[in-house]
């Protein structure tokens, strides 16, 4: 009886969120630890984690919106199309009308802005099904950034070549080569990007009025109204920052290809939901951490990494992976979270 009581008390401390959480982060610091252990080589060294980062900062940025809409209750599968439409179409604006730096970041923000606000107020406030607008806005991004160039190129602009090429060193995590040499470690600009949007959403979510509604309207749409909460808004509010997320997510992509293609972040939507789901982030809405989606982004990237140092370079064998990982997730969340549901009776 007294064990009961124990473990009760226990989970009834934890909210759901923090729980998923802390098994997030377990996870991945044993899988990375493992992937230490038993494979080496490049793992042990700070710059392989550094490059997960560099590769994947722009999944981090719109894994952080894709949370948000499915805190929310929604859910968004354009944002791999609009991030191939502001890479598209700020390549072409350098390039074939000699652009400028702030000008293709006003194009990228213009661009999520728009998806942000269209498809917010055709979810909100018009009520229809958030998965069928933006799949239409998917089908529309990847079309228009076919219309806008047909080929791929690099872009030539010097000042955003430069701008790519930039590198932060980070002190003291460097290694020395096999020449002897000390290589510094570093991270691109867009790592930078990726964590501070990271911060400012961690803050939003746990210490504004705005965040709670996100949680509140996911967790219980007629509960939310209840307590005075604008359900229209915060769905629309959920999207628009979504969308402008993808839009900053689609300039920190381009920044780290440095080109303009109509294939560019083929699948992007489906590793920010998985990422997400992986992070803790439940479907259902109303449960989700945005340091939980940043290890969900990791843990995706380090058991790519480990299928292909295992030499498993086949595209399926990653598939199959990452398959096997979102179930594995998904049956975690679900044992632990009807676990609490029994230990609260």
């Amino acid at each position: 009886m007294n064990k009961e009581k124990k473990n009760s008390s226990i989970f009834t401390r934890i909210s759901d969120t923090n729980l998923l959480l802390a098994i997030t982060i377990v996870i991945f610091f044993l899988m990375y630890l493992g992937a230490i252990i038993f494979q080496g080589g490049g793992f042990t060294k700070p710059q392989m984690f550094f490059n997960i980062l560099n590769a994947n900062a722009a999944l981090i940025i719109t894994s952080c919106g894709m949370s948000i809409v499915m805190i929310a209750g929604g859910i968004d599968i354009s944002v791999g199309g609009v991030v191939a439409l502001v890479s598209m179409c700020c390549a072409v604006y350098l390039d074939y009308h000699d652009g400028n730096i702030v000008g293709s970041i006003l194009i990228a923000l213009g661009i999520g802005l728009a998806y942000g606000l269209i498809q917010g107020f055709l979810v909100a406030y018009l009520d229809i099904q958030p998965f069928i607008v933006s799949l239409a806005g998917m089908f529309f991004a990847r079309g228009m950034t076919t219309i806008v160039n047909t080929a791929p190129f690099n872009v030539a602009n010097e000042t955003f070549n430069k701008l790519k090429d930039t590198r932060l060193n980070v002190p003291g995590m460097g290694s020395v080569n096999k020449k002897g040499i000390y290589v510094p470690a570093y991270v691109e600009i867009g790592v930078v990007v990726a964590l501070l949007i990271v911060i400012v959403l961690f803050l939003t979510l746990r210490y504004t009025r705005l965040g709670r509604s996100f949680y509140a309207v996911g967790g219980n749409k007629q509960s939310a109204l209840m307590l005075g909460i604008n359900v229209k808004r915060t769905k629309f509010i959920s999207h628009l920052i979504c969308s402008i997320l993808a839009g900053i997510g689609g300039y920190v992509y381009f920044l780290h290809v440095g080109s303009g293609s109509a294939s560019h972040a083929m699948g992007m939507e489906m590793n920010a939901i998985a990422s997400s789901i992986i992070g803790g982030t439940m479907l259902t809405g109303g449960v989700g951490n945005i340091i939980g989606t940043l290890f969900g982004v990791l843990s995706l990237s380090t058991i790519q990494n480990i299928v292909s140092s295992a030499g498993l370079d086949q595209a399926w064998w990653t598939g199959i992976t990452i398959a096997a990982m979102l179930c594995i997730f998904l049956i975690i969340q679900s044992v632990i979270m009807a676990q609490k549901k029994r230990a609260l009776k």
